[in-house]
């Protein structure tokens, strides 16, 4: 009930935004155009916007995928914290690109802090055991992460959401069938390495709290956009990146590596 009202109060802006800035343009008030965002809420079905949104999850998370793997597999690049490092000011460049500035924050920057620690931590761990675990091996483990986001959800303040027993039910089995299918290749068996282990089962822990953080933010503030979000973790995060590449010597050893 909580999360339809947050999704009605959410239409109900939209709307409104968008009939003040129609009218404006109609009283012959310079007023800019709507934004990408705001036609797709105004003008486009809910299905529609659900499957573009899916379709374009998916497909970035496999263009994602595919280039890790080569970078790790075939260039041998195993920096995993410094790849987040140069990811971090790709994402700042996009969003760049889509006109944001802090300007139109609504939150400040402390509501980010936690969120960005589990945010740089998870991406820096989960790429940095591809230089223990092969790629079959990570997405075995990080196919888990639905479990224990759900477990996290009861504990996270300004959530406490439980579950009922079957929709565990459902995800320990989709866990079962991510693994199956990941096994599924013969030629491609998933090889371990204790380290790799190790950091991609606690990467699997900040996941736990991403997620849940995540939503606990926009619970908070129902005008808190995603790219905000993604803005401020980012730049908030982008510090915390520098002590592990200093202590492991990765910021030396990737910048050597990359001149070759």
């Amino acid at each position: 009930m909580e999360r339809k009202t947050i999704e009605l109060d959410q239409g109900w802006d939209y709307m409104y935004k968008g009939i003040k800035k129609l009218r404006r343009i109609l009283e012959g008030l310079p007023e800019p155009p709507f934004t990408s965002e705001e036609y797709m809420m105004l003008y486009t079905p809910k299905w529609k916007q659900f499957l573009i949104c899916s379709s374009g999850f998916f497909f970035g998370y496999l263009v994602n995928g595919i280039c890790e793997e080569y970078v790790y597999n075939r260039l041998q690049f195993c920096y995993g914290w410094y790849f987040t490092f140069v990811q971090v000011f790709v994402y700042l460049f996009l969003i760049y690109l889509q006109g944001f500035s802090p300007k139109k924050m609504v939150n400040p920057w402390k509501t980010y802090v936690k969120l960005s620690a589990v945010l740089m931590g998870s991406h820096g761990l989960t790429k940095g055991s591809l230089a223990f675990l092969n790629y079959p091996a990570q997405l075995m483990f990080k196919s888990t992460k639905v479990l224990p986001v759900m477990v996290m959800g009861a504990f996270i303040p300004g959530l406490r959401r439980k579950y009922p027993a079957h929709e565990y039910v459902s995800a320990i089995l989709l866990v079962l069938g991510l693994i199956l299918f990941t096994l599924a290749d013969a030629q491609t068996l998933p090889s371990f390495s204790v380290i790799g282990v190790i950091m991609v089962i606690s990467a699997l822990v900040m996941d736990s709290f991403l997620g849940n953080l995540q939503e606990a933010i926009f619970n908070m503030n129902t005008e808190t956009t995603q790219i905000e979000m993604l803005f401020c973790s980012t730049v908030v995060g982008l510090p915390l990146l520098i002590p592990p590449m200093v202590l492991t010597g990765e910021v030396f050893e990737a910048w050597n590596s990359v001149l070759r």
